[in-house]
């Protein structure tokens, strides 16, 4: 048999689907298929439907920073709700896993000391080991610091480097301007590594500072890691307890701003010149006319909260 012979011969498996087709009662080719129908594209929105809060959640929203009547999507978050917490959570993580590089102090004009912490993995795990200096820090205070002074100001990373280097140094400047300018002697600038708040005792009790002052980043929040917090204590030594202490939060651009912070910290250290004591025992009221809002017990307008991320709709 020849090539074009085979070609012009039916396949075997041609043969057997004309034959199913006879035995089928039809020996016609199957006719061709129906066109598809189009389908028409997806509505822009399908769920959830427009949200909006109720009477309550509009008023609530206006005193507080807290997300009220965010919506839902079933029973998940909205996307734009989890875009937002997402963003402000990894703000939060670089604060927190930012570290103070080793040259900074020196750079902005302070002495560099660091707590008994060896690694920021080791400042996180052991809070007890950064109220306490170095003896290689202790030594250098002991030789280069001022002594028997009015106030100690101590510029410190905390729990937010990102702070400490973003407003530390403007907080730093002003409150001393502002202490000088009270005619207080004021210590040596001091910026402290891996520290946390109680530091301010060890340094205080060394200088023979009569209030100490310690600025550091303060724990964030979500989306808020550039806030640094203020902590005096009159008297500073070992022993001294958080009953023992003044403190200030949230002193930011969005919050107060340092150069208004460090006029309320400088009042703070006033009083406590005057009075001899800090903390609890601190009597605050004569000083809600220079104080303000920070003096009293009443209602605070909330902090702004920034949106990090837009959706486009």
């Amino acid at each position: 048999m020849t090539r074009a012979e085979a070609v012009e011969l039916p396949s075997r498996t041609r043969t057997l689907m004309a034959q199913l087709r006879r035995e089928l009662g039809n020996d016609e080719p199957l006719p061709p298929p129906p066109p598809v129908a189009t389908i028409p594209p997806p509505p822009q929105r399908v769920f959830p439907s427009p949200h909006r809060r109720t009477g309550f959640a509009e008023k609530a929203a206006a005193h507080t920073t807290a997300l009220l009547g965010i919506g839902q999507v079933g029973t998940r978050y909205a996307t734009d709700v989890v875009l937002q917490f997402q963003a402000e959570l990894a703000v939060a993580h670089e604060a927190v896993a930012t570290v103070l590089p080793e040259d900074w102090a020196a750079k902005h004009g302070c002495l560099p000391l660091v707590s008994r912490v060896t690694s920021h993995h080791e400042f996180l795990l052991r809070p007890d080991l950064g109220r306490r200096l170095s003896d290689e820090s202790l030594e250098l205070l002991r030789r280069e610091a001022r002594r028997g002074i009015d106030v100690q100001p101590i510029l410190a990373d905390g729990l937010s480097a990102v702070a400490t280097m973003g407003a530390g140094p403007a907080l730093m400047g002003a409150f001393i301007a502002e202490c000088e300018k009270r005619g207080w002697k004021v210590g040596t600038p001091l910026c402290a590594r891996f520290a946390r708040v109680w530091l301010e005792d060890d340094v205080g009790q060394e200088v023979g500072a009569k209030v100490a002052a310690i600025l550091l980043g303060e724990r964030p929040g979500l989306g808020t890691g550039d806030g640094l917090s203020a902590y005096l204590v009159y008297d500073p030594r070992l022993g001294k307890t958080d009953g023992d202490r003044n403190m200030m939060s949230n002193i930011h651009e969005r919050g107060t701003p340092p150069a208004e912070a460090a006029r309320r910290l400088a009042i703070l250290v006033g009083a406590m010149l005057e009075q001899k004591r800090s903390g609890v025992s601190l009597d605050l009221a004569p000083m809600v006319a220079e104080l303000g809002e920070a003096a009293g017990t009443g209602y605070r307008a909330p902090q702004k909260r920034v949106r990090l991320v837009e959706v486009n709709r």
